[in-house]
């Protein structure tokens, strides 16, 4: 089978689970970027975000990690990450709070925001980078609130920008706008 037909197929097969995901912001989240499953991390396809806060929209350009493997590698051994720049963690099914992210083999200080399915964020936590050689001694960071997917910046960003828990991220032309909440 050649990948175009593959392609399609798998698009064609896919498409009746729309119906089954909650809201329309998470259908967006779950399929805005379907060319990079399977793609590297880094290969250039890239998601504009904006998170909306009191001080406005603020405009990312995100890498999209949907694959176990892709999340699984997230922002490690990357020395430099552009100030306007993240990565976006999709995950298929609700995760729980006590799901964790790590700071292993990762060498720059970062934030991360949980995202529940409507696109709010319900959690943000400043992971500094892991100087540990032993996976074990790295620290964990888990939401403590159940999300969708993970967005995570430049250490600091949250903060420089005074987005909070409430917020919320849009992904503009595929769900609308959204508004923060009062």
């Amino acid at each position: 089978m050649n990948p175009t037909r593959r392609l399609v197929l798998k698009a064609a097969l896919g498409l009746p689970l729309v119906a089954l995901l909650p809201g329309s912001l998470w259908g967006a989240f779950a399929f805005a970027d379907s060319a990079g499953e399977g793609s590297d991390a880094q290969s250039g396809d890239l998601l504009a975000l904006a998170i909306h806060s009191d001080g406005g929209p603020h405009r990312l350009e995100v890498e999209v990690a949907q694959t176990a493997a892709q999340r699984q590698r997230g922002l490690m051994e990357r020395e430099h990450l552009p100030e306007q720049r993240g990565m976006l963690f999709r995950f298929e099914q609700e995760q729980p709070a006590g799901n964790a992210f790590w700071m292993y083999r990762t060498l720059i200080p970062l934030d991360i925001a949980f995202i529940d399915q409507d696109g709010r964020i319900v959690a943000i936590n400043t992971m500094p980078p892991c100087e540990s050689s032993a996976p074990g001694e790295c620290p964990t960071y888990p939401a403590g609130a159940a999300y969708y997917a993970a967005l995570e910046v430049n250490g600091g960003y949250f903060a420089a920008r005074n987005i909070q828990v409430g917020d919320c991220v849009s992904v503009p032309g595929e769900a609308g706008f959204c508004q923060p909440a009062k």
